[in-house]
């Protein structure tokens, strides 16, 4: 379904019945799953707009046209034949954190677990376009996958677009495997669009056509959908790169329903990972009062991916029993640091605020 702006809003914390039939299809990474430098496959964050197509892979061709001078057709093992490259990338949807906001779009209810960590294998798409040879005056290239359905009472392939000089970026790929193994059906087999930095809607899946264009593309996905609006007539802003964010592993251990965390006294490790789209992580500031106050974690080496999380830590005496909200918040290199609140959007994009989890430290 949609991960596109409506109308719809929900004002009481009870989840509707088209939100629980979206988180059925739909899955986060469990926040302990920050312990991996890599998330395994089955681990990784899944949005699925309508349903996982079923592709046979020797009848399957990618498409590139429009304002090139070779239209190519290719099979997938002539694209796994090309010479490719392994990126790793940390991936995010843009409506995580959406179910936080109040009122509530009704929409994917995520928390803030849509996120993931994968190495992609693939081929550079800068290759592929030039090989298509781009017409002078060309602006944008619009990707379309083999997922089908309506949003906004429009029946469409999603299809998304970038402009050209981010397409011809060299880590821009279109992706056959991840972690080492070829795409499952989930993970669109057998080709998706892998462009590090962006939020997830621009990461096309099931990926069977590109086309270069010289004029804006205006399909439902790019001008409707993914945009920042106070309103239903407002155009809105489009969503773009990823703003900084950091998360940590939740503590100790859980209450089965509340998820209420649980840790015994004593000395801890406080540690979560951060990433931005736009620079590198420079610090990540912990909190154990609520955000009263403020202590720099130690951060993990850079990676020598630039688009991939960094691990962060912090030691904490717990020898107090009691009620403790932990907080975390990660500044990038621009110095942008993630809000105490975002501002609210009707379509519920990039709540990157401040993590906070209640923790009861217990006597003994």
């Amino acid at each position: 379904m949609t991960e596109v702006a409506s109308p719809a809003l929900v004002e009481s914390d009870q989840i509707t019945r088209e939100e629980l039939q979206l988180a059925t299809r739909n899955h986060g990474m469990p926040l302990e799953a920050l312990r991996y430098p890599l998330t395994p496959i089955g681990l990784h964050y899944l949005l699925i707009h309508y349903d996982i197509p079923c592709v046979d892979p020797a009848a399957f061709r990618l498409t590139v046209d429009g304002d090139v001078a070779r239209r190519l057709s290719l099979t997938l093992d002539e694209i796994r034949h090309r010479p490719s490259r392994a990126v790793t990338v940390t991936m995010e949807c843009a409506g995580n954190g959406r179910a936080r906001l109040q009122p509530r779009p009704l929409s994917q209810p995520w928390l803030m677990e849509a996120v993931g960590t994968a190495e992609w294998t693939g081929v550079p798409l800068a290759s592929v376009l030039e090989e298509a040879g781009v017409h002078d005056g060309a602006r944008d290239v619009v990707f379309r996958g083999l997922d089908h359905g309506i949003e906004g009472g429009e029946e469409q392939d999603y299809s998304r677009s970038l402009p050209l000089p981010e397409a011809r970026r060299d880590d821009v790929l279109l992706a056959y495997e991840i972690n080492g193994q070829p795409l499952p059906p989930q993970h669109c087999f057998p080709i998706r669009l892998v462009v590090p930095g962006w939020y997830g809607m621009t990461n096309v899946k099931w990926l069977t056509g590109i086309t270069v264009t010289s004029v804006p593309f205006t399909g439902y996905q790019q001008s409707r959908g993914y945009r920042f609006r106070s309103d239903p007539d407002d155009p809105g802003e489009p969503v773009t790169r990823m703003r900084p964010r950091s998360l940590m592993v939740p503590p100790g251990f859980p209450d089965f329903l509340t998820r209420h965390r649980i840790v015994p006294r004593g000395r801890h490790v406080i540690e979560g990972k951060a990433w931005s789209g736009t620079a590198p992580i420079a610090r990540v500031d912990v909190s154990t009062d609520g955000g009263r106050s403020w202590f720099a974690a130690r951060l993990g080496p850079p990676s020598a991916a630039p688009w991939a999380w960094r691990h962060w830590s912090l030691d904490w005496d717990a020898s107090e029993p009691g009620e403790y909200d932990l907080c975390c918040r990660a500044v990038d290199e621009t110095g942008e640091a993630q809000p105490d609140e975002p501002p609210w959007n009707l379509g519920g994009y990039v709540n990157n605020s401040v993590h906070r989890v209640p923790v009861t430290v217990r006597p003994s």
